[in-house]
């Protein structure tokens, strides 16, 4: 059935929860609703959910919890929870959040118009977090893109199979499947279509992509994706260390579209951690791949999740993390403190880390990596660099106005994922140019335009 009215989409967490609004900002577009910035002008709120930590999950109650008086005044309106806390809760979402409508889970999205007819028909708390048998498809819908459209995230496959004891996402997701090679290209076609010149392939370990399926293999995907028009850059996350392939490494020195990037999660640095955690590789492995990837790929910038404060974490492995960081000296880490998720293993773990030792064993980590990430920073400066262009910059540089005036400063990436700002008045948002880089700082780089590339 069509409707009228307006939809607005709050997101929390990870760039899959991100590629999942606009497919549920398309699902809602196809039955009527347009999606807006304005939460006042709503008819139907959706909150898309993350579990991955404590926080996240309070994050989405305290969202949704404001909607209680809006709705007294608003009685029509329909408050939604999707995503993995909707998944996980199910039924129990409700008690935290007596004025909520839906309960969508991951699984849920194909159900989601029919779940709407329900509702409007009177139907009162709606829960689907029943599985489905395949992948939901549904093309993007550009209207429905969020701010940067030059830059889209594509899902290639969804769920996961390794059960790491710490993560909750084989539980709120299920169990890894893959899309058809042909969904995705045709996807990826209709987004360079629309302009988008940069695509991050995501999945919870793009190297096992197709292989329960028989399809082709990840580093075939990556040679077929290469090759459609439009697209200048392609990204993916995450590789799992125990399944990185030397196909894959190939693909990313061979590839011409495929960046000079790789973001390889290590979680941590000792054996014996490694192992609480299932994770399936050692340090030595670890190690050994890093010298595979900067033996074919030279310049390569490496990234990497760490997680400080693991059950049975001691000072020494602890010590073996930061010796990790100084002997690959990683361009960029997402580090976080340890914390619970009832639904995972590690929850039931004895030998927990204390929340005082764990806070200042993540700001020994992040200050160590800041020195590393403004050392990597700054040896790229004198060197030119191709940049795509994002968009106008937020906060000027110091002396900008002095360096550049009656110019933008605007602001895009490299190849290796780092931020650049540059003055100019004649590029626009998705030109690919060089840049030659002449500051650097903890987090971003500085410079001036060469000229647009063409592509």
């Amino acid at each position: 059935m069509k409707y009228s009215g307006y939809a607005y989409i709050y997101t929390i967490g990870c760039q899959m929860n991100v590629y999942d609004s606009e497919k549920l900002a398309s699902i809602l577009n196809s039955y009527g609703f347009e999606k807006t910035d304005d939460m006042d002008k709503a008819d139907i709120v959706v909150c898309n959910t993350c579990s991955i930590r404590h926080k996240a999950e309070e994050k989405a109650f305290s969202f949704l919890g404001r909607f209680a008086r809006i709705k007294k005044k608003k009685p029509h309106l329909i408050t939604v929870m999707a995503g993995c806390v909707a998944q996980q809760e199910g039924e129990k979402a409700f008690a935290r959040v007596p004025h909520l409508d839906i309960v969508l889970g991951t699984q849920a999205f194909s159900r989601f118009g029919q779940i709407i007819d329900a509702v409007k028909s009177g139907k009162q708390k709606v829960v689907d977090i029943e599985d489905s048998s395949r992948i939901y498809e549904v093309l993007p819908v550009t209207s429905c893109f969020n701010e940067n459209k030059i830059s889209k995230f594509v899902t290639i496959m969804q769920g996961c199979d390794n059960f790491c004891t710490y993560c909750v996402v084989p539980y709120v997701r299920g169990r890894e499947r893959s899309r058809l090679p042909e969904s995705i290209v045709e996807e990826i076609t209709l987004l360079a279509s629309a302009g988008v010149k940069e695509i991050t392939l995501l999945g919870q370990n793009v190297n096992s992509y197709g292989q329960k399926e028989g399809q082709i293999s990840f580093p075939q995907l990556l040679t077929t994706v290469n090759e459609i028009k439009g697209i200048y850059r392609i990204r993916f996350a995450t590789s799992h260390p125990k399944d990185l392939s030397n196909d894959l490494i190939y693909a990313i020195r061979d590839l011409d579209k495929v960046c000079n990037h790789l973001h390889l999660p290590i979680q941590s640095g000792s054996n014996k951690i490694l192992k609480k955690m299932n994770r399936g590789y050692t340090r030595e492995k670890y190690l050994d791949q890093i010298v595979s990837l900067k033996k074919e790929c030279p310049d390569i910038a490496l990234s990497t999740d760490i997680i400080v404060g693991f059950p049975y974490e001691t000072r020494e492995d602890f010590n073996d993390t930061m010796n990790l960081l100084r002997e690959i000296q990683f361009d960029s880490i997402f580090a976080f403190a340890y914390s619970d998720r009832s639904s995972a293993p590690a929850a039931r773990f004895s030998n927990q880390v204390a929340e005082e030792e764990k806070r200042e064993r993540l700001n020994n980590l992040l200050e160590l990596q800041e020195y590393y990430t403004e050392k990597n920073n700054k040896e790229l400066v004198g060197k030119i660099l191709d940049v795509l262009v994002e968009g106008k910059s937020g906060k000027k540089r110091d002396g900008f106005d002095h360096a550049a005036k009656n110019m933008e400063q605007m602001v895009g990436r490299t190849e290796s994922n780092k931020i650049v700002h540059f003055p100019s008045k004649d590029v626009i948002i998705g030109d690919m140019i060089k840049i030659r880089i002449e500051n650097a700082y903890p987090h971003s780089l500085w410079g001036h335009p060469l000229g647009v590339q063409d592509k």
